[in-house]
C-alpha cells in the first residue's frame, strides 16, 4: 500500500491521541450516560461549521504542503464540491437536519470511525502510555506498597466521581463537558470481526467491585471493598497483591497477547475463547473490573534511558519477550508497575482523553505523597483492630486448545515486528519551560508547536502535516478537533530561522506571526469551528445516503494534508509526568509534551522501518530549535533596549 493511500485509511483515526488540554459509541450508549454535573445540560451543542468557512480555511492548510500545480487542481475541486446547489451543500443539510436531532451530531460518527470502526492493532497505533513519575524500588515489598497505594488512591478517587464532587472543568469562562470522567473506571473495549464495541459496567446497576491484577500472566481477581462497602486501606491491598505473586512464582501461557493483535484477528479468536465457559467467565471478571494492576518485572533490554524504558513498558510491555502477555490492552486503565520502579499507565482511548486520566494519575500522586494512604499512627491503630476477614484472590483460568495456541503464536508473531519497529526517545528539556515563553507574552503551547515545525523542517527541509489534538469540550459530549499546526505563517517562520543572513527581528517576527496564526487556528478549534470533524461529517453523510464519496477526500491536496507526519498532543500534569504514543503514519512522529514552569516533558517516537525518520535525530532538532528560538528572543530584546 502506497504512504498515500495508507494515509486515507489512517484519516478516520485522528484523534485517537491523548486529547490536548486547551483551557483545550454507541447511540444507545450515549444516550444512557448523563453528564457528570447536572448542571451540565445547558452545555451548548456542537456547531455545524458554516461550509463557505470549511472550505476556506481547508484551502489555507493545504497550500503550503502541495506544489502549485497540484493546489490548483485542489482549488478547482473544491470549487465545484462547493457550487452553489451542488452536492456539498445537500450533505451540508443533512449535517445540520442530524444536529436539531441529535444531541451532538458528531458523538456517534465519531466513537465508530475513530475508534470501533479501527482495525489495526491497539498497542503502538492507538493506545498512549502515560509514565508517573520514576520510583526507586529496592525490594518486592517497595513495588507492592507503592502498587498498593496506586490502587488505594485510585478508589479515593472514584469516590469523587461517584459522588459527583470532582470539580466542573472550565476554558475562561466556559464550563467543559465532564462526561468522560464516568467513562474510564469499570470500562472495557469487546473485540468484534468487523466491529468493536465498548461496555461501561461502571454505569450498570451493579458496578463491579473488584480489580484484576495481572502476574507473570496470571489474572487474579480482588475484590477491594469490604463487607460494610469501605474500599481496602494499602496494609490490606498489600496483603492481597502478596498472596497473588506467591501463586503466580511461574509465567502461565500469555492469553492477554491475544489483546495485542489486529482487532479482527482478536475478535475472532475471542468468539473461540468464549466458547469454553470457563474462559467466558475468566474474560467477564476482567471486563468489568474497576480497573487492571500488573505487577512487572525489571525492565527488558534497556535502553539506557530510564524515561525511554518507562514508556515503552507502557506503550507496549516490551513485547512477547517481555510483559505484552501480562496485559489486557482492551482494558481503559491498565496501571504498570515495574520491579525497579518504573511506573505508569496505558490506556484504551476510545472513552476519553487525556484530562480525566492525567486528572487520575495527579489526584494518586497527591494522595500518595500526602500520605491519604493512611498515616503511621492510623496504621498502628489498624493493627489493634480484629483482623478483617479478606477473600482470597481469585485465579482467572484459561483453557487453551490447540487452535488458540496458535493464535497466542501467531499474535507474538505480529507484535514482535510492532516492538522492534517502534523506536522512542523521552526527555526532560531544562533548558527552559513555559514560564520563560510566558514572559515573552507569547503562548507555550504555540510556541511548542512552532519549535516542533522547525524540528521537522531543519530534518526534512520541507513542512510536514501537522496533528494536534484540540478539545471541544465546551459542547455537550465533546470530543476533539484538529489543529492543523503547519501552515503558510510556520513554514515562513522555519525558512527565516534557518537563513544565517536574516536579522533577528525578522525571524522574531516571522516567530510571532506563526504563533500568531496557531492561536487563531485553536480558537476555532476549540469552538468546534476546525476543518477536520466538519470534512469528516460531509464524507460519512454522503456514506450514510448511500452516495459516492466525493471528489475532494480522494484529491492529493486532502491526502498529503491529512497525512500526518506529525502527531503531536500536550498534556499537562502537575507532577513529572508524560504521554506518549506510536506516530500516526509509518513515516511520521508521534511528540507528547507536558509544559513545567522551568522544563518540558516530551515522549517522541518514530518508526525503525522508515528510512527518513528517526526520534533521536528529532530530539536534537528540537531541543537545537527551542533554545534559538528562545536565543533570538532575547537577542532581539536586547537589541530593542539598546
Amino acid at each position: 500500500m502506497s504512504k498515500m493511500a495508507l494515509s486515507a485509511s489512517i484519516i478516520l483515526r485522528q484523534g485517537l491521541r491523548c486529547g490536548r488540554i486547551i483551557q483545550a459509541s454507541n447511540t444507545a450508549m450515549v444516550s444512557q450516560l448523563r453528564p457528570l454535573h447536572d448542571d451540565q445540560a445547558v452545555l451548548p451543542r456542537l456547531p455545524v461549521p458554516q461550509l463557505d468557512d470549511t472550505l476556506n480555511k481547508y484551502l489555507k492548510t493545504v497550500k503550503p504542503l502541495v506544489t502549485d500545480e497540484e493546489f490548483h487542481l485542489t482549488e478547482e475541486i473544491v470549487k465545484k464540491f462547493g457550487a452553489s446547489g451542488g452536492i456539498a451543500h445537500r450533505l451540508q443539510n443533512k449535517l445540520i437536519n442530524r444536529a436539531e436531532a441529535t444531541e451532538n451530531w458528531l458523538s456517534d460518527w465519531w466513537m465508530n470511525a475513530a475508534y470501533l470502526d479501527c482495525r489495526g492493532p491497539l498497542v503502538v497505533w492507538s493506545s498512549p502510555g502515560l509514565v508517573f513519575p520514576l520510583q526507586e524500588f529496592r525490594t518486592l515489598d517497595d513495588q507492592l506498597n507503592f502498587a498498593a497505594k496506586v490502587i488505594a488512591g485510585t478508589l479515593d478517587y472514584k469516590i469523587m466521581v461517584d459522588q459527583k464532587t470532582v470539580p466542573v472543568e472550565r476554558m475562561g469562562k466556559d464550563t467543559l463537558d465532564m462526561s468522560q470522567y464516568f467513562k474510564i473506571l469499570g470500562t472495557c473495549r469487546i473485540p468484534g470481526v468487523t466491529r468493536d464495541t465498548i461496555q461501561f459496567y461502571g454505569q450498570s446497576v451493579h458496578p463491579p467491585k473488584h480489580i484484576v491484577v495481572a502476574h507473570n500472566n496470571h489474572f487474579f481477581k480482588i475484590d477491594v471493598y469490604g463487607k460494610h462497602g469501605e474500599p481496602l486501606n494499602v496494609r490490606q491491598l498489600v496483603h492481597q497483591l502478596r498472596n497473588v505473586v506467591e501463586r503466580s512464582t511461574h509465567p502461565a501461557i500469555p492469553v492477554g497477547i491475544l489483546t495485542t493483535q489486529n482487532r479482527n484477528v482478536w475478535g475472532k479468536a475471542y468468539k473461540q475463547l468464549r466458547k469454553d465457559k470457563t474462559n467466558k467467565a475468566s474474560m467477564e471478571e476482567i471486563q468489568r473490573c474497576i480497573f487492571l494492576v500488573a505487577l512487572d518485572g525489571p525492565v527488558v533490554n534497556p535502553t539506557g534511558n530510564i524515561m525511554t524504558d518507562a514508556a515503552l513498558s507502557c506503550v507496549h510491555g516490551y513485547g512477547p519477550q517481555g510483559y505484552a502477555g501480562n496485559r489486557w490492552y482492551d482494558k481503559t486503565l491498565q496501571f504498570i508497575i515495574g520491579k525497579k520502579g518504573a511506573v505508569g499507565m496505558t490506556y484504551e482511548h476510545t472513552p476519553a482523553e487525556g484530562p480525566p486520566v492525567a486528572n487520575l494519575m495527579d489526584h494518586i500522586m497527591d494522595y500518595i505523597n500526602s500520605g491519604g494512604d493512611k498515616s503511621e499512627a492510623d496504621v498502628k491503630k489498624d493493627l489493634q483492630l480484629p483482623a478483617i476477614e479478606l477473600s482470597k484472590p481469585q485465579r482467572l483460568m484459561f483453557n487453551i486448545n490447540p487452535d488458540l495456541k496458535q493464535d497466542i503464536e501467531e499474535a507474538k508473531v505480529a507484535l514482535e515486528s510492532l516492538v522492534g519497529d517502534l523506536e522512542m526517545t523521552c526527555f526532560k528539556f531544562t533548558g527552559f519551560g513555559k514560564n520563560f515563553i510566558k514572559s515573552q507574552k507569547l503562548s507555550p503551547d504555540s510556541f511548542i508547536q512552532m519549535a516542533i515545525q522547525l524540528a521537522f523542517y531543519r530534518i526534512h527541509n520541507e513542512p510536514g502535516a501537522h496533528y494536534e489534538s484540540a478539545s471541544t469540550r465546551k459542547f455537550l459530549y465533546g470530543r476533539t478537533e484538529t489543529i492543523r499546526s503547519c501552515s503558510v505563517e510556520s513554514v515562513t517562520f522555519a525558512k527565516a530561522m534557518l537563513d544565517k543572513e536574516l536579522p533577528v527581528n525578522e525571524k522574531t517576527a516571522a516567530l510571532r506571526s506563526a504563533i500568531e496564526a496557531h492561536k487563531n487556528y485553536v480558537k476555532d478549534a476549540v469552538n468546534g469551528l476546525g476543518v477536520d470533524r466538519h470534512l469528516l461529517g460531509l464524507k460519512l453523510a454522503a456514506i450514510e445516503a448511500g452516495m459516492d464519496v466525493p471528489t475532494l477526500f480522494m484529491d492529493v491536496g486532502y491526502l498529503r494534508s491529512s497525512h500526518m507526519r506529525l502527531s503531536t498532543s500536550q498534556v499537562p500534569a502537575r507532577c513529572e509526568a508524560f504521554m506518549c504514543f506510536g506516530p500516526l503514519v509509518p513515516d511520521g512522529y508521534g511528540c507528547c509534551y507536558n509544559p513545567r514552569s522551568d522544563a518540558i516533558f516530551f515522549g517522541t517516537s518514530a518508526f525503525n522501518s522508515s528510512p527518513e525518520t528517526d526520534s533521536a535525530t528529532f530530539r536534537e532538532a528540537l531541543e537545537q530549535s527551542l533554545l534559538e528560538m528562545q536565543d533570538i528572543l532575547l537577542r532581539d530584546r536586547v537589541k530593542a533596549n539598546l
